[in-house]
């Protein structure tokens, strides 16, 4: 496996496919790299270099007890990107990994980043606070962590109908459920926990300001799990000059799913603009 070590000691697995201009991903909750093997085999076979590690805590990373917070996800990511040597880098980040990758920007600059794409991420702000009463309650993610701490298989399970709308219409195979709760098992429970905290905690509004690169915002507009309206809408209002695609009928999950092909083309059209 390709892996490197952080400052701190904790063990970082990458996939690192094709040659020339490098985008990387970073993953959603609680899957890991692998999602992105439909975005990494289109871009590679067109000439891009693409590059998607599992978060610690995850996938075949190692699992330190802590280091769940936003700050030191961002700082994973700057030491793969130095670990690499990448410049002129495409971040894209799911869900979650919006947040990693927003977060890297605002913390560590944009001298190796040429673009950022967020789809369905949970910027600028995810959970509901004072002066953000429109945000999912907090009641909301005490209880996925409930639920992960009785039964984390059975959890999983039930969250995928909403997180990919087949109980919206949509047509997503058994294979693809299958290979997500494989894939959130491997993860450590301690970190699946510290995450839920983390991304209904974090506000990324400071951060918005900050990006200084042409910024791409997807998100469907069946999104069970991360609103549009509060996340994919306000992120592309506050982020200068960003561009906001929405999917029509696309659930959250439509990156691995529903709208693989879709996202797999405007990627491209995106990166070569």
């Amino acid at each position: 496996m390709t892996t490197f070590t952080t400052r701190d000691g904790t063990e970082i697995y990458f996939k690192d496919w094709g040659t020339g201009k490098p985008v990387l991903f970073s993953h959603g909750w609680p899957l890991d790299a692998d999602m992105w093997e439909y975005q990494m085999e289109y871009l590679s076979s067109r000439g891009y270099r693409t590059i998607a590690f599992d978060r610690r805590g995850f996938g075949r990373s190692s699992q330190p007890w802590s280091g769940y917070d936003y700050d030191t996800f961002a700082d994973d990511i700057a030491q793969l990107i130095e670990h690499l040597d990448l410049y002129e880098v495409t971040l894209v980040g799911f869900s979650m990994g919006g947040g990693d990758v927003t977060r890297y920007v605002a913390r560590h600059g944009s001298t190796r980043v040429a673009k950022l794409v967020l789809l369905g991420a949970v910027t600028p702000i995810f959970g509901q606070a004072a002066d953000h009463p429109e945000g999912v309650e907090k009641a909301v993610f005490d209880g996925i962590k409930a639920g992960l701490r009785k039964d984390r298989a059975q959890f999983i399970t039930d969250f995928a109908p909403a997180f990919y709308g087949t109980n919206h219409g949509q047509n997503v195979s058994q294979g693809v459920l299958t290979q997500t709760l494989n894939i959130a098992l491997l993860a450590s429970l301690k970190g699946t926990l510290d995450c839920v905290t983390a991304f209904s905690e974090t506000d990324f509004r400071p951060d918005m300001a900050k990006i200084d690169v042409p910024t791409l915002v997807i998100h469907g507009d069946d999104d069970q799990i991360v609103p549009l309206e509060t996340t994919g809408k306000q992120a592309a209002r506050m982020i200068e000059g960003a561009r906001l695609k929405v999917y029509e009928g696309a659930p959250h999950g439509f990156v691995a799913a529903t709208h693989a092909q879709a996202l797999n083309e405007d990627l491209l059209a995106f990166l070569a603009g």
